[in-house]
């Protein structure tokens, strides 16, 4: 078992892309700010794994979460989720919401049911994410906490 990696927060914009990128995940709407609610493992120059938030009051889009395929295996994506989580309970999410094309199984494991995207929360469905940028396709799934 390798020995776990620290969660720190607010990777730079460039690390965050460069980690997206390689993942083949969206990054055209990625902006200083939404790094705020980002946050990374491995070294700040080059991530071994990233999740973000956007926070929306009592809702959140949880996006971005990727960890490099050597990382792996390793709990890693799950240590990322479950930071995630605690970060957006101690800002008073209740609800955090979320679109993928590959991991709904991943998701599932932790509590992520799926949802009907005609009944998202008006603040989810302004986001460019849900608007546009991942396709129709995409599972929607949500997870009170």
């Amino acid at each position: 078992m390798s020995a776990q990696i620290p969660i720190s927060p607010r990777p730079t914009l460039q690390a965050a892309i460069s980690l997206l990128q390689g993942a083949k995940l969206p990054t055209e709407d990625l902006t200083d700010s939404h790094v705020e609610q980002f946050f990374y493992s491995g070294p700040s120059a080059q991530p071994t794994g990233l999740v973000g938030l956007e926070i929306f009051g009592d809702v959140a889009l949880l996006r971005s979460l990727v960890v490099t395929p050597e990382r792996r295996g390793f709990g890693e994506g799950h240590r990322l989720l479950g930071h995630a989580e605690r970060e957006a309970w101690a800002h008073g999410v209740r609800a955090i919401y979320l679109l993928t094309t590959t991991a709904e199984p991943f998701f599932s494991k932790f509590g992520y049911t799926r949802a009907l995207r005609e009944e998202a929360p008006a603040a989810i469905q302004a986001t460019r994410e849900f608007a546009g940028i991942c396709p129709a396709s995409s599972t929607f799934m949500s997870k009170q906490l």
